[in-house]
């Protein structure tokens, strides 16, 4: 049984990072703790053990954490969603708004087969426009989003809401 209250204790704040103002959830202190980050990764597999997921989707880049041991544990292939520019072979993309602008997700075109089931993972919920770009990815290629799962939701940014019918699961909300 995965200890969320450790987990959530370990995550600490940081005042006014990135910007004044934002008060920063850093789970680097769950990614040092050999036992916690082990923790961390058994609950997203025992949640997800024998459900047929395909391949893990990691949004760059501390969804990238999770998604690399959590595909070795449900023996599931790991596609990296990437920033625009970063991915060497043919890609597709989408855009999305930021708070502030705008920014672009890409995938390499090969990354899954067509009625594949994915799991995307990444560290954090916040607004919900990374993930949900990353979800139209999948789709794009003729994947099924299975769900989509963060350790850590801000739940008072309603990202929830932007992922509409995507089922998704954080153990750990603020």
């Amino acid at each position: 049984m995965t200890d969320t209250k450790a987990l959530a204790q370990a995550i600490r704040d940081v005042p006014d990072f990135p910007k004044p103002g934002i008060l920063f959830k850093d789970i680097t202190p769950v990614l040092s703790n050999p036992e916690l980050l082990r923790e961390a990764i058994r609950l997203f597999a025992d949640r997800h053990r024998g459900a047929g997921i395909d391949k893990v989707a990691g949004i760059e880049s501390r969804g990238f954490i999770f998604a690399g041991p959590l595909a070795l544990e449900l023996n599931a292939g790991l596609i990296p969603i990437r920033k625009k520019g970063k991915l060497p072979h043919q890609t597709i993309e989408v855009s999305y708004e930021l708070e502030y602008g705008e920014a672009t997700l890409e995938v390499h075109l090969d990354a899954l087969s067509r009625g594949e089931r994915i799991l995307i993972i990444d560290d954090l919920l916040a607004t919900g426009g990374t993930a949900a770009a990353s979800a139209a990815l999948i789709e794009q290629l003729g994947g099924t989003v299975v769900e989509i799962d963060f350790l850590v939701e801000l739940a008072f940014l309603s990202g929830r809401e932007k992922l509409g019918g995507y089922p998704v699961y954080a153990p750990i909300v603020y």
